[in-house]
């Protein structure tokens, strides 16, 4: 099942015997998990029906003895075993998984990394269990999942506010949810996020970030690129060389691309470059037009050089500071 549809179906309270929620991604995992400690009881329910149970501190025994219990003055009763991955007798509960106790919830939360479900125990969870892999968002995909976020939160967001966001705090879902939190508070319902909100209430600034340093690369604005990249050295955690080499490289990797889809529909190209929206597509467009395909490989070559650079790997470790390496890439990629 998908997170939409778990969702979904736990929100119309209908519930099954066993959940098992695994993979990279963490914030998933929580998600489903607390939803279903809200819906499933109620807080009187809760002090003689719900359970919480740590792998590190527990074996297959405990939990197939709690999960046999009957609930007290209620339909259900709630197992939750969390930190599942550290239990070294989890595939000890086939036995369980294959006849669950049907007033019993069992929600088992293996996180940060998946199961093979190919094993015996693996496979018993696939036929009698929901079993959800929780899987990182794409770089590319971010500023959609913040959208949809904040939609369900009343706000909208403009596309560079979502990309500013996007770029700093990366994929790490839980991070991101934390920052767009502090936006839905400060924010009226119906509001617009916009650069300018996003450096009030989560700091990134509207005029200094990768997103306008690309942008400024990409119109060849030398005195805006220049201006950016002296306040990256001044302050290194706000622009690591890290991140900008990463995100111009993703940049101009689909600069390059467009250079052998001219002859495509915008649906066709925003499909082949995997781009959510024609706004995105305006600035690709106009990198293609400043910098021609053989511009765009000197440039891709230039990201990796410093690329390398940045993490002093052999010849090219110059033992420059990560603020002159910039200044230093930037230089090349405007001249």
């Amino acid at each position: 099942m998908t997170f939409e549809q778990i969702i979904s179906s736990i929100k119309k309270k209908e519930f099954k015997p066993v959940y098992f929620l695994h993979g990279t991604e963490p914030y998933f995992i929580d998600a489903i998990a607390d939803l279903i400690e809200e819906r499933l009881l109620t807080e009187s329910e809760k002090a003689f029906n719900q359970l919480i149970l740590y792998g590190k501190d527990s074996n297959h025994l405990e939990v197939v003895d709690q999960a046999r219990r009957y609930p007290m003055m209620s339909q259900h009763q709630l197992v939750m075993l969390k930190e599942a991955q550290e239990m070294r007798s989890l595939k000890d509960l086939e036995g369980y998984i294959q006849s669950p106790t049907p007033s019993t919830v069992l929600v088992i939360c293996h996180k940060h990394k998946k199961l093979n479900m190919n094993t015996a125990f693996g496979k018993k969870l696939k036929a009698n269990a929901v079993v959800f892999e929780s899987k990182p968002l794409y770089d590319n995909q971010v500023p959609d999942w913040i959208t949809k976020y904040l939609k369900k939160k009343k706000l909208s967001i403009s596309p560079p506010a979502a990309g500013i966001i996007a770029e700093y705090l990366g994929t790490k879902l839980s991070k991101i949810v934390n920052e767009l939190d502090k936006l839905a508070i400060n924010l009226a319902p119906g509001s617009e996020v916009t650069p300018k909100e996003v450096e009030t209430h989560i700091g990134i600034s509207k005029d200094y970030n990768v997103f306008e340093l690309q942008r400024a690369i990409t119109q060849r604005d030398i005195l805006k690129a220049n201006r950016i990249v002296r306040y990256f050295a001044a302050n290194p955690k706000k622009g690591p060389m890290q991140v900008v080499v990463s995100s111009l490289y993703n940049f101009f990797s689909k600069v390059y691309m467009l250079h052998f889809l001219r002859n495509l529909s915008d649906q066709e190209v925003l499909k082949a470059l995997n781009l959510r929206s024609a706004w995105f597509l305006k600035e690709y467009r106009l990198a293609a037009r400043n910098f021609n395909r053989l511009k765009t490989e000197e440039v891709i070559d230039v990201l990796k050089e410093y690329d390398l650079k940045s993490k002093g790997v052999g010849f090219n470790n110059t033992g420059k500071p990560d603020g002159d390496l910039l200044k230093e890439m930037i230089w090349k990629l405007l001249h």
